[in-house]
């Protein structure tokens, strides 16, 4: 007789070995997951180390300008408002309004006063001053004052700005012009360089007209677009040169007007003489002839 087979006994634990395998995989993956993730942090790390190397230049200008705003190398800057209080500018002259003094005597006033209260300034090129045909010209730059493309003040220039507010005089005529450069600009605010130069010029007019006691009839703005350069427009120094804000005092000595001219009398003496002398004659023609 042939030995009896025995029935084969069914192993219920096969998927241990399914498992086992999926298992082995998970991990295998999570440690791949985990060796990426270390290696991007060394790369993250390099990344903020070159981005943090970059930016730590400490200039606080924008590159496009030539001239370097009106604070210290490295210095924080303060992005609170500056409440200045409302100073009474100087009024030259005779002080009834008309600035009857000599006018290179308040030329020189004005000036000694903003080279004094400016003279870091000056030395780095954001504000000059010059004696002008129209008079005494006091050129403030945009890279001190303005960002760019914008007619809004910086807040580190309003300290400065109202230093040379306070030395102007307010019994002079006294003229804010804008310019820029030849290089067109069309945004959603400006369409051309016309608007932006007016723009910065009326923001100087509105912050003289704020901070000292100016008679409004006495400032007036006026933009000028790139059409009055004081530098060519071919190189980046004569562009940063020509966008700047002028303000100009008009009238160093203003002589009150002159009487209207009255009529000469002399005229009236001759036509009433013409007229004496000619009634006579008339009444003379006029009278009866005698008859022989």
């Amino acid at each position: 007789m042939g030995k009896k087979k025995h029935a084969e006994h069914v192993n219920h634990e096969r998927w241990l070995v399914s498992y086992a395998d999926f298992i082995t995989l998970l991990f295998a993956f999570f440690v791949v997951l985990f060796a990426s993730s270390q290696s991007d942090k060394k790369k993250e790390k390099q990344m903020a180390a070159a981005i943090k190397a970059a930016f730590s230049d400490t200039r606080i200008f924008d590159m496009h300008s030539a001239t370097p705003a009106l604070t210290d190398g490295g210095a924080s800057v303060d992005t609170k408002p500056i409440e200045m209080p409302l100073p009474t500018a100087p009024d030259f002259g005779s002080g009834n309004g008309n600035g009857n003094g000599d006018g290179r005597d308040v030329a020189a006033q004005v000036r000694k006063a903003i080279e004094r209260a400016a003279a870091k300034q000056i030395s780095a090129g954001a504000i000059s001053i010059h004696q002008a045909a129209d008079g005494l010209t006091i050129s403030l730059q945009e890279g001190g004052f303005f960002p760019s493309g914008s007619a809004e003040l910086r807040m580190d220039s309003q300290g400065m700005l109202g230093h040379i507010i306070a030395a102007l005089p307010t019994n002079m005529k006294i003229r804010v012009e804008g310019h820029s450069d030849n290089r067109p600009i069309h945004t959603a605010q400006f369409a051309s360089n016309w608007e932006l130069s007016s723009a910065r010029a009326s923001a100087i007019a509105r912050e003289m007209l704020t901070r000292a006691r100016f008679d409004p009839a006495m400032v007036s703005a006026a933009g000028y677009a790139e059409y009055h350069p004081v530098a060519s427009n071919e190189t980046e120094a004569g562009r940063a040169q020509n966008r700047r804000v002028d303000i100009v005092v008009l009238q160093l000595t203003s002589a009150p007007p002159p009487p209207p001219m009255a009529p000469a009398p002399h005229r009236v003496h001759n036509e009433a003489s013409t007229a004496s002398t000619s009634a006579p004659d008339i009444v003379k023609d006029a009278s009866p002839r005698s008859t022989p």
